[in-house]
Order: C-alpha cells, then sequence, then structure tokens
C-alpha cells in the first residue's frame, strides 16, 4: 500500500491507494471494497434509527467494512444534541462489540467528545477526522489518546502547518475527505511540513494504519 485515504465519499479505484469509502446505512453501495460506516449526527433520522442500526450493526461484522464512521457529534445540527449524544454512544458500542475503529465527526463538540470516550471507556481507536483547528486542542485530544486525521483543510489552510507539525508521527493519519485533490497531494503537502521524504511519510502512515487497524493489516 503506498496511500492509505482515510476517509473519503468518492471511490477512485486506485491500484495504489487504499481507500476507506464513508457509507450511510440508507443508501449503501456493496460494490466498494473497504469502507467505514456509521449514522452521522446532521443525518439523524429517528423514523428510521431501529433500520439504520440495524444495517450498522451487520456490516460492521463483514472483514471489507474497516471503522464506524462517520459519526459524531456537531452542534450545527438540528437534531437534539441529546439524540445525538444516544445515536453516537450507541454506535459506540456497536464498534467495541465488533472492535473496529471509529471515524469521528465532531463540531463544537470535543469536550464532550473526550468525556464520552473517558465514561464510556472505550477502547477501540478513534480517530478524528478533518482536524482544522488549534495546537492546544490536538494536544489535548492526543493526551485523551485519539488520532487525528489532515486532508481538506491541510491543502486550503496554511495556517495549520505548525498544528500538523506538532502531531507526534504515530498519532495522525490522512485523508481528502470531499476535495478534488487527491491522496498523493496531501501526502505530498504532509511530508513537506514534516521536512521528510515521501517514503518516510508512507512508512509512517502504514504503520499508523497497522496499528489502527489491526484486524486489517497489511
Amino acid at each position: 500500500m503506498q496511500y492509505f485515504n482515510l476517509h473519503t465519499h468518492q471511490f477512485t479505484n486506485q491500484p495504489d491507494v487504499l481507500e476507506l469509502v464513508n457509507q450511510y446505512p440508507q443508501e449503501f453501495d456493496a460494490a466498494i471494497p473497504f469502507y467505514s460506516i456509521g449514522i452521522h449526527p446532521l443525518y439523524i433520522n429517528e423514523n428510521r434509527l431501529e433500520k439504520d442500526f440495524q444495517v450498522v450493526d451487520e456490516k460492521l461484522a463483514l472483514p471489507e467494512c474497516l471503522a464506524l464512521g462517520e459519526s459524531g457529534l456537531d452542534k450545527r445540527s438540528e437534531t437534539p444534541f441529546e439524540v445525538q449524544q444516544s445515536v453516537f454512544e450507541k454506535q459506540l458500542a456497536l464498534a467495541e462489540k465488533h472492535q473496529k475503529p471509529v471515524v469521528i465527526h465532531c463540531v463544537a463538540a470535543f469536550q464532550e467528545l473526550i468525556e464520552i470516550k473517558k465514561r464510556l471507556k472505550i477502547t477501540v481507536p478513534m480517530i478524528v477526522h478533518g482536524f482544522s483547528k488549534k495546537v492546544e486542542l490536538a494536544k489535548q485530544l492526543i493526551d485523551n489518546g485519539f488520532y487525528v486525521s489532515f486532508g481538506k483543510n491541510l491543502l486550503r489552510n496554511p495556517e495549520l502547518e505548525p498544528v500538523f507539525q506538532s502531531i507526534p508521527n504515530d498519532r495522525f493519519l490522512l485523508e481528502t475527505d470531499i476535495v478534488e485533490e487527491g491522496i498523493q497531494e496531501v501526502y505530498a503537502l504532509a511530508a513537506k511540513y514534516k521536512g521528510m521524504e515521501l517514503n518516510e511519510l508512507q512508512e509512517i502512515v502504514n504503520k499508523n494504519y497497522n496499528k489502527v487497524f489491526v484486524n486489517n493489516s497489511l
């Protein structure tokens, strides 16, 4: 594996890229080889929740489903925050049941996220995707056992350079999310920011992948 894309919404089928394609239970595509699946806090439909949980549970049992997610907390969502928390915590229980890592969407709720991880004593890896905040928050997440993933915002916001540089090499992953640029461009910029050759960065990400996705090590 030359490149691992932690989070993307588009399957590009490149031979040198392992893509973790985000899927939603209500629109599942069985043709995608590797994916994560979860109930997004912006798309919670209480009339469909029982069925959605059933689909997530079923897919997490499969080897091609590498992770739960994206799921999490979002204070922009019209869904009441208490409902979001309940849905998120039920999904975390499924991740623990199937021993799959969690790809997290979090907006303006990082303290609540940390509290939930502590209270529920989550043992599976938890990765905050699309990180775009300051060094202090990144350190707090790392100190509380989270991984952080960079992509779209790293490409778009030069102010994230010192934030990314502050992340220990064993605690980050890379992604494209919804940008047009490929994962190769994210890797190239990440290597530049870390002051290393591309092959060094690839080796680091591969090690992190093998640690996080222990049931799917390459």
